[in-house]
């Protein structure tokens, strides 16, 4: 089950469990649409892998025991390890590589 991360590991900008501008790679590893788009070019700079949109569990329980509130988000904030050169230099040599040629 996806952590469901409050933040963006490059701006720290808070992405509730219900932002549809939340993006993860393989790994859930989870930034802002616009960090994705601008600075990451569609590069995970941890794993190198593309984005998807995050999935939004639902709030309310329409199966028994199915929801946010059984299956809270997570409420620890994860930021890069990575200064911003490394990250760009790693975009750069990966961004033209289509995400399934990784």
């Amino acid at each position: 089950m996806l952590e469901l991360r409050p933040n963006c590991e490059m701006c720290d900008r808070d992405l509730p469990p219900e932002a549809a501008e939340a993006r993860i790679c393989t790994y859930e590893c989870t930034f802002c649409a616009d960090c994705v788009d601008t600075v990451l070019h569609n590069v995970c700079p941890n794993c190198a892998g593309g984005f998807v949109p995050r999935p939004i569990r639902p709030k309310t329980a329409r199966r028994s025991g199915v929801s946010r509130l059984h299956q809270p988000p997570s409420t620890k904030r994860v930021h890069l390890k990575y200064d911003r050169a490394d990250i760009a230099a790693q975009s750069e040599r990966v961004k033209d590589i289509a995400p399934v040629d990784r």
